[in-house]
């Protein structure tokens, strides 16, 4: 594949196909899933959408998103339905515009720089300058039901800001049950519809006073 596998990439748990196209990337791909009309980018000097890219795309230096007023940069990616991720993806860079490390925070849709550093990412990885597409795998058991995740830079590797090029996902989804439990009422109630219930076949008396 032209993404590479990272020392720490691990399989635990869970099957998934490594075949792909040139066009759609591996079968797991979750590039169709993301809601990228809601994807967020703090502190950037564009949209965060913009590097949510196709798979025929990720090596593409055009487009980028690069941290605006210093070298942080968070970014928040919603998902359409319930997503079980293994791996991230990304192409950063180049040279020292490259993040020191990427911090990952499971369902945290709303966090800023105000309190990202309050709360322990769910997991973290460093990141090494390079201009191919690294992947990523993480502990599938901490990210298997997302309804979106929140990806925080903390700084570049010695540049004033920090850039991005390509942002992707690997893993399972499935539509989300909103609401499981679903409740039909009926204008008017047909007793030759219902079976009857055990112990109410005698006749009912109403005592008046």
């Amino acid at each position: 594949m032209p993404h590479h596998h990272h020392d720490n990439c691990s399989h635990e748990g869970h099957d998934h196909d490594h075949s792909s196209s040139d066009s759609t990337g591996p079968n797991d791909n979750l590039f169709t899933h993301i809601d990228r009309s809601n994807v967020v980018a703090l502190n950037a000097g564009g949209q965060g959408s913009e590097i949510i890219k196709p798979w025929d795309k990720r090596l593409d230096e055009e487009v980028f998103l690069e941290s605006d007023s210093d070298d942080q940069l968070i970014l928040r990616v919603p998902f359409t339905g319930a997503v079980r991720l293994r791996s991230l993806l990304l192409k950063t860079g180049p040279g020292d515009q490259t993040p020191t490390k990427v911090a990952l925070f499971a369902n945290e849709q709303s966090l800023d720089f105000d309190d990202v550093n309050d709360k322990s990412p769910t997991q973290e990885f460093d990141i090494a300058q390079g201009r191919e597409v690294g992947e990523y795998a993480v502990k599938t058991a901490k990210f298997s039901t997302l309804s979106g995740i929140t990806l925080f830079f903390p700084a570049a590797q010695g540049a004033d800001n920090t850039r991005i090029y390509f942002v992707g996902f690997l893993g399972h989804w499935s539509e989300r049950k909103n609401n499981p439990f679903i409740t039909v009422y009926e204008a008017q109630a047909n007793l030759a519809d219902h079976e009857k219930i055990q112990g109410t076949e005698g006749n009912f008396s109403t005592s008046q006073s």
